[in-house]
Parts: structure tokens; sequence; C-alpha cells
């Protein structure tokens, strides 16, 4: 198999980025050298590569699913908004400014090379590559300087699947206007469609895709069935949340259940922090955006921001600051993760102007944190509670003085119930996890609480991505996937202007 495939979405969160892992990781088991690709991605949920360099956690995933390193070429472009109005820009894995959104359109000419000249590279290095697009196609608006979806697509010669979530409602709908809003070149790309999250009897569905079908011309190629398991590396933090709680929490090992409460702040980051202690049973993990929801929590986690000082003040505004530090006076358990580490401490200092001003932080550790202009990155490795633990870090804020015991040899604070570290990625550590979870329960006095002998977070995200493998082998035609990777889109496409003309022509 030679190729490629852009897979497009109707709307953001349509399940484009799990449909690449699932077609990477189908062509990976057939023995087909595959890597995913995302020319532009806006999220601040990032993981460090062993290049050395920032990509999406939603590639880094992709990436384990072709049974690859992540590597700075699977995004080359990734936005991390630190305001409604502004985005640091990182490209081919290290910042390089912020951007405002008009000012970011005078950048698309100069990207639109880096990330045409990366993707011809991966295609000279792997069989097939899988590209992912950003949002929309439909959003004709951006289509003069696009560089993740059509504008991709026409650079790069690549075929388009469109894939829509029919638990959105409306989907056949979404599918037929996001090709009949496009141009007419444009629209020769789209090689058919997916349907995403479908419950139901495929039977009701049919007639459907058949109309579908009649109108634009081309075929839908799969209907994907909805799958609960599916909740691991979610590029937006709350599309996996059901009735408040992450994911699918197992029945507890022993007798009685633990309860965290991640604040869910307004710009937060690298949220999948918590999805490890998610996967353990008896866990329920919850985010929580107002007090009254840490009342009843035996652990609360503070994590990542990309606008430290500004969620910090959101904390305080919002009384959760207040809520936060009655729990850790009281002995209960609090941990804070990069920045939720920085609001833990006395001071942030801000001297280079990377947040827009220094702050008081909460004061439940003995810590100093400044500012640096440059970003750190890195995989650190070490000890802590006698475990082995790996991690990745990811923050400009440096420790400049620090009272407390280390919580890992070298680096973050322990001080009794409340925990700090820059370390992303810890709670990934299976042992760490385990002695974390036994002292929530001792403090929070939960005896009949026993931590499982055997959950593997490394395990239950494998676990997904064959999931994600087994669902696209068995609901995708994959003879007719295979032919557009290596083919195109067919000749001659219908080209689309509104079901009425198409029907009647």
């Amino acid at each position: 198999m030679q190729g490629a495939l852009l897979v497009a979405g109707t709307t953001s969160d349509a399940g484009k980025s799990a449909l690449v892992a699932g077609i990477c990781r189908w062509l990976y088991r057939r023995g087909v050298s595959v890597a995913p690709f995302k020319a532009q991605n806006m999220s601040n949920n990032s993981v460090v590569t062993t290049d050395g360099g920032e990509i999406g956690r939603a590639q880094a995933m992709q990436a384990h699913a072709c049974g690859l390193a992540p590597s700075v070429t699977f995004n080359p472009v990734l936005l991390k908004p630190g305001s409604d109005r502004s985005s640091q820009v990182v490209v081919l894995g290290r910042a390089d400014g912020t951007v405002s959104a008009r000012s970011y359109y005078d950048r698309k000419a100069a990207l639109l090379e880096v990330v045409t000249d990366t993707l011809r590279d991966l295609r000279a290095r792997y069989d097939v590559v899988i590209c992912e697009g950003a949002g929309s196609p439909a959003e004709i608006n951006l289509r003069g300087t696009d560089i993740a979806n059509m504008g991709l697509a026409q650079a790069a010669d690549l075929p388009v699947v469109v894939v829509g979530d029919i638990d959105r409602g409306g989907v056949l709908a979404h599918l037929f206007g996001t090709v009949a809003v496009l141009d007419a070149a444009d629209q020769a790309r789209i090689a058919g469609f997916v349907v995403n999250k479908f419950r139901g009897d495929p039977s009701l569905l049919a007639p459907g895709l058949d109309q579908l079908r009649a109108l634009t011309g081309r075929p839908t190629l799969g209907v994907v069935p909805w799958a609960d398991g599916l909740w691991l590396d979610a590029e937006d933090s709350l599309s996996a949340v059901a009735d408040g709680v992450l994911g699918r929490p197992a029945p507890p090992h022993g007798s009685q259940w633990l309860r965290v409460a991640v604040v869910r702040l307004p710009r937060i980051s690298n949220a999948t922090d918590a999805e490890a202690l998610a996967c353990e049973p008896g866990v329920a993990v919850r985010y929580v955006t107002e007090p009254s929801r840490l009342l009843d929590a035996d652990l609360v986690v503070l994590p990542g921001s990309k606008a430290t000082v500004s969620d910090l003040a959101w904390l305080r505004r919002t009384g959760l600051a207040d809520a936060v530090t009655a729990h850790a006076r009281a002995g209960r358990p609090v941990l804070g993760i990069c920045g939720g580490y920085q609001m833990l401490g006395r001071a942030i200092a801000d001297p280079h102007g990377v947040e827009g001003g220094s702050a008081v932080g909460l004061g439940l550790l003995d810590l100093d944190v400044e500012f640096d202009a440059a970003k750190h990155l890195g995989n650190p490795t070490g000890t802590a509670w006698g475990e082995p633990v790996s991690g990745y870090e990811i923050h400009h804020g440096r420790v400049t003085r620090s009272g407390d015991p280390q919580l890992v040899e070298g680096e973050g604070s322990e001080a009794g119930a409340v925990l700090g570290t820059h370390w992303h990625g810890l709670l990934e550590n299976d042992g760490f996890r385990r002695l974390l979870l036994a002292r929530v329960a001792e403090r929070a006095g939960r005896d009949g609480f026993a931590a499982a002998p055997d959950t593997s977070f490394a395990a239950a995200r494998a676990a997904q991505l064959d999931l994600l493998g087994d669902l696209v082998e068995a609901h995708l035609d994959t003879c007719a996937l295979a032919h557009v990777i290596n083919h195109g889109a067919a000749p001659e496409l219908p080209v689309v202007t509104s079901g009425l003309a198409v029907s009647q022509g």
C-alpha cells in the first residue's frame, strides 16, 4: 500500500482524531509502514516528543497507534490558546511567538511551506500517511489561508474522507452541506463519508445514506458504532465526561470508593493527567467548577494551565481558592500539577511579561516561582516514594526557592497532604499512583478502599488503540478505503450545488 489520506470533519470533535488513530492502528496491524500527521492543531493538551519538541497529545496517541514514538514531524504547527484572543505558536516543536486570530493570517503562507515540506518528508519515509484536518473544511471564511483542511489537500494532492458525528443530530445535512459549500476543485477531492458514534438499527439509517450518495455521488465508507471505551487521550478533555464523571470507572477493588475532584480551570492544559486516576477501579474522577463540589472530595487536583496567573485569579473569584485552601488545612490531600503546582506556592514572579503580571499564590507550599522567557521542555526520569517514575515537562515557570521536601528526587514538593510537581504524566506510573491512592484513602479514613494491584495505564491505552483498530476493520469498507489511499478520489465526481439541482440532474 502506498499513499495518503486526509480525514476531515463536519465539526470539531466529530471523531477525526479517533478515526485517524483507528485507521493507523488497522494499517499498522497489517504490517504497513504508517505515520500520522496533523498540519495545524489548536490544543493545550500536548506532550514532549523524544526529539525534544512539543506536539498535540492526539498526535502522540496516533503515533502510538502506528507503533512509533511521538515526533515533531507529526504536528508541525501547534496553537496553544492563552486567552480568547491570543495563542502561542509552536512550530516544529518549539515556541515561536504569540499571535492574535487576525495576525496569525500573516504567518500562514510561510507555515504552509513548513507543513507541506514536513508532509513530503514523511511520505518519503513511510508507505502511508494518515492526515487529520482541523475544525471543519466548511469554514469557507478561512479557506483562503487554510493550511490544515482543503488548503493542505490541494497543496499535497490528498484525497479526503469526511466524518460526521451522528450523536449530535443532523449528520446527513452536515455531510451534504460540507461538500456543497466547497468550490468545485475542493469537492473533487472528497472521496466519501464516515458516520461516527451511531446507536440504533443500521437498517433505519441505510436509506438516508443511499439518498446522500444520490445527492453527492459519494459513498459512505462506514458507520462506526458508539463505543463506551473510547475516552483516553481525548482532544477535548471534557468530551469524555458523562454525568460529571471522567471515563467509565469500574467497581472498587475493595468495599469503598475514592472521590477525586479535578478543578476545571478556564485555560486548563494537559487535563489528561487525570485519566490515569480514572482508570483505577473504585476511583470516581470529576471535573469541578464551583466550591461545593470539593466538599466530599478525598483528593483535589489542580491541573496544568496555559494561563496560570489569570486562572489563579479565577480561582479566587469563584471561591474555589478558599475551598482548596480549606480542604488542605483540614489535612485532606491536594495535588498540583505544573501550573496548578505553581498556584500552590507563595509567589509567582513574571519579570519578562510572559503572562502579563505577577501574583500571590495560595501559600499551601513554601515555594517561589519565576516565569522564564524560554519554555522548558523535557522527558525526565527519577524516583518518588521509592518507585521509579518518568514524565514530561512543559512550562515557563521555574522554582527559585523551595522550603519543602521534594516529591520526586530532584523535583516537586511535599508538605504533609499537599503535593506538587511540574511533571505531567507522573500519575501514569502505576506503582506511584497506587501509593498515592493508598495515602489518599488513609487520610480520608476510607479503610475499605484498596488500590487494584494490576491496573496498567499503558495496557489501558494500548487496549483503546486496539479497539479503534477493531472498529475500523469491522465497520468500514476497508477495501474501498485502501483504494482511496492508494489511488485518490474517484474521477469526475459530481459538483454539488443543492439537493434539488443534483436530484434533478
